[in-house]
């Protein structure tokens, strides 16, 4: 069974609340859950790989769309 996406805005946050704000998220996550993260902090291209490598997630997606920053991170199953 599939774990639905969950999305998180951090448009118009600076650093560290985006950051805080999917780790919360991916601490509500089940095993292998996924977070998709919005934000347009130029840190959260530092912050969040960084803390998906140190929390053990794995970075799935790092893009940019229309604009805004977009992390996709996934918690182990």
């Amino acid at each position: 069974m599939e774990t639905a996406e969950i999305i998180v805005d951090a448009r118009g946050h600076h650093c560290p609340i985006p950051t805080l704000r999917l780790r919360k998220a991916l601490e509500t996550a089940g095993p292998g859950g996924r977070v998709r993260l919005l934000a347009d902090d130029p840190m959260a291209r530092i912050d969040v790989p960084h803390f998906a490598r140190e929390k053990g997630y794995a970075l799935v997606e790092n893009t940019v769309v229309s604009g805004w920053l977009v992390f996709v991170v996934a918690r182990p199953e």
